[in-house]
């Protein structure tokens, strides 16, 4: 069964989208698979293209942040990969009735992001189209370009690899909400903790995190829809690997903390993008978080990759099954703040 809203799990993927991919090339060295970031094409014996396509929901809230959005949720995929984006494409559609200046300020951003990331924009598609509730990016498709010994896909963890994490969970969920449901937060945090909780808008990127973390990763992977643990859940079944998360070791900074309890949501499942999940062996993982809080991104070692098993430890020492998640808490907070 379809779910409801949001991306389709990983037995409708399974049955009704992997088996029918195509023509079969074999160029294409990691083609469509869940929970794996982007695609990877082979050029020339060293060289590869990575490439990602992504939607943007243009929801209210987001309006303000539209056009970086959209930059930085489709790059930060390609960057998972190792590799930096560089050229882009987009298809953005506006419902009728949409304002000269709702355009300008989305495209204005669109344009100052992928200058600051080194993106040149290729081609796309404008236009305006009943049926649409709110402006959309229908699809953008971000392409880097790279060498084979530069990608760090998801499905590239290694047993014995230490599971870090960048920043903590629940980032889009709880910078979304803050906005969203602003004044009812105000009245329950204080003013202090709401602001430091929409502040987590804008660390809706891992571009940065992963060109940083890249030289010494194996595999990497932005825990979106399903937040924290179905991101690593997702990197472990795709690597065919086993994991082990601690929940004592996971950091839930207090505003995500205030933000997820008022709406009654689980943190560690509710949508995270801007949380990078990296497997890397132990010998360079102090190095790569020396480098990543030297860029100002605080980073945790919260498990390990293992031969079997997908294991989540809580705090009290009770041992679970990690399993994906079916459907993300998010949506249901979103939603009912859109009533009265």
């Amino acid at each position: 069964m379809l779910p409801h809203i949001g991306k389709v799990d990983r037995e409708t993927f399974d049955t009704m989208i992997y088996p029918y991919l195509g023509n079969k090339d074999k160029s294409v060295m990691i083609g469509p698979q869940h929970g794996v970031d982007a695609g990877v094409i082979e050029l020339t014996d060293d060289l590869v293209m990575v490439i990602k396509e992504d939607p943007t929901f243009g929801m209210p809230v987001i309006m303000p942040f539209f056009g970086w959005a959209i930059v930085h949720i489709c790059a930060s995929d390609v960057a998972c990969l190792g590799v930096p984006p560089r050229y882009m494409t987009i298809c953005l559609m506006l419902p009728p009735g949409t304002e000269d200046s709702v355009l300008e300020m989305t495209w204005k951003q669109v344009h100052e992001e992928c200058e600051k990331l080194g993106i040149a924009i290729v081609g796309g598609h404008t236009g305006i189209y009943p049926g649409i509730g709110y402006p959309l990016n229908g699809g953008c498709t971000m392409i880097g370009i790279g060498r084979k010994d530069q990608i760090t896909p998801a499905n590239n963890a290694r047993v014995g690899d230490r599971l870090i994490i960048t920043k903590g969970p629940a980032i889009e969920a709880v910078g979304i909400l803050a906005y969203q449901a602003e004044k009812a937060l105000r009245e329950k945090l204080g003013k202090g903790l709401l602001n430091k909780a929409k502040k987590m808008m804008m660390e809706m990127t891992v571009v940065k995190d992963a060109l940083t973390a890249a030289p010494y990763a194996h595999a990497m992977h932005d825990a979106t829809e399903g937040g924290l643990l179905n991101g690593v859940a997702e990197m472990a079944i795709a690597s065919r690997i086993g994991v082990t998360v601690y929940e004592d070791k996971i950091v839930v900074p207090e505003e995500v903390e205030a933000v997820c309890r008022y709406f009654a949501i689980d943190p560690l499942i509710s949508i995270s993008e801007g949380t990078l999940i990296i497997a890397a062996p132990p010998e360079r993982t102090p190095r790569m978080i020396k480098e990543l809080e030297k860029n100002g991104i605080s980073a945790f070692d919260i498990g390990e990759f293992t031969a079997s098993g997908h294991i989540f430890v809580r705090r009290d020492g009770k041992r679970e099954e990690l399993k994906p998640v079916k459907v993300d808490p998010f949506w249901a907070a979103y939603f009912s703040t859109l009533q009265g």
